[in-house]
């Protein structure tokens, strides 16, 4: 049966015209309930208020500076209906450039390289929502270990501190409980060498902080090595810490950071 016009442009008979305005009508009224369910990009609302590109507009979402239903949204492809949608104007002057986070990772967390920083930091002035989303673990960790911890967004820091990581020093400290003799530290050095078998040779700088009745605390400056053996090379070592922190990687020291705190890398500083 034709629901639609001749070629004539006349109807065939007014059941079939009733039936195709019927069926028109019936579209309608099915497509409206749908496309208001659905809402639309929070982008595209916000270029609406703001007056801006799509562009502009999503480096505002992801910048941190809307809010919608009075929490912080950064991602523009969320679907907005009848929300209040609020917009900081000063986010349209901001220009976001990638970041290097340095994290006093605490104890009892592993970390695995290109492990996302979200969950672990929450945005707070100079880092944006953009930043935690993209940032990304570039030095491993095991989970009995504390410190510094780099977190990279730019592919040429995760490629400097992956290539090279067996040619960074690492600087830890390292205490052990009770007055440890110096026969102990002297069998430490030389266990040095299977802390990384191979055709590279490990490097190890060793150096007493501080000695007490109650506890030892040492330096240890390590090179070409993996920094997720270290718990085990020190139990073959016969030594027990009870707390093992890594102060400084490179030439980038984490500094006066509380655990679980964090600083940005500063512009002068380099791995």
């Amino acid at each position: 049966m034709t629901t639609r016009p001749s070629d004539c442009g006349r109807w065939p008979s007014c059941r079939c015209r009733r039936m195709y305005k019927e069926s028109k009508a019936w579209e309608a009224s099915m497509s409206e309930p749908y496309q208001k369910s659905e809402g639309e990009r929070l982008a595209k609302r916000v270029a609406a208020l703001q007056a801006c590109s799509r562009a502009e507009a999503e480096r505002l979402i992801e910048g941190g500076w809307v809010r919608v239903d009075g929490s912080v949204a950064d991602d523009p492809a969320q679907r907005v209906l009848d929300e209040m949608i609020e917009i900081d104007a000063r986010g349209l002057g901001e220009t976001l450039l990638p970041a290097t986070l340095l994290w006093h990772k605490p104890v009892g967390l592993a970390l695995a390289e290109g492990q996302p920083l979200a969950g672990l930091v929450e945005p707070e002035g100079l880092l944006r929502p953009w930043h935690v989303k993209h940032l990304r673990c570039a030095s491993p960790m095991p989970a009995a270990c504390s410190g510094l911890a780099v977190f990279a967004q730019s592919p040429g820091v995760q490629r400097k501190l992956h290539e090279d990581a067996l040619l960074l020093e690492h600087e830890w400290m390292l205490d052990l409980a009770g007055a440890v003799a110096a026969s102990r530290l002297e069998a430490l050095e030389q266990a040095v060498d299977q802390l990384a078998p191979g055709p590279r040779t490990p490097y190890l700088k060793l150096s007493v902080s501080s000695r007490s009745d109650e506890r030892t605390r040492l330096r240890l400056a390590l090179k070409g090595y993996a920094p997720e053996r270290l718990p085990s090379w020190l139990a073959q070592a016969g030594l027990k810490p009870q707390a093992l922190q890594r102060l400084r990687l490179g030439r980038v020291a984490l500094g006066p950071v509380e655990a679980s705190g964090w600083r940005l890398l500063g512009m002068h500083e380099r791995f």
